[in-house]
């Protein structure tokens, strides 16, 4: 394999694991080895069309387990995330 499609392949998994350190690495890595930006923008794009087809082949999986139609707001007003730190000063 060549140099810079391994580079691309690695910017492409790194963005995909969602590891910024690896996509930090890989990017100076590939610029400092010629690539240009449009090159790495071409590579992040098909990343992200290739996250987003996996995603909706999942939501699709998923919603038909579901009950129809589908309930309101999470009990308590959960976030969806439970890594989100609420807004203090938000408006309840």
């Amino acid at each position: 394999m060549d140099e810079k499609t391994r580079l691309l392949i690695c910017l492409g998994a790194a963005t995909a694991a969602n590891c910024i350190p690896c996509f930090e690495h890989f990017f100076y890595e590939s610029r400092s080895r010629g690539l240009a930006p449009d090159e790495i923008r071409e590579a992040l794009d098909r990343t992200d069309k290739v996250n987003r087809g996996a995603h909706m082949a999942v939501k699709n999986s998923i919603l038909p387990l579901l009950p129809q139609p589908l309930p309101g707001p999470l009990p308590g007003g959960e976030e969806i995330c439970p890594g989100r730190k609420p807004d203090r000063g938000a408006a309840a």
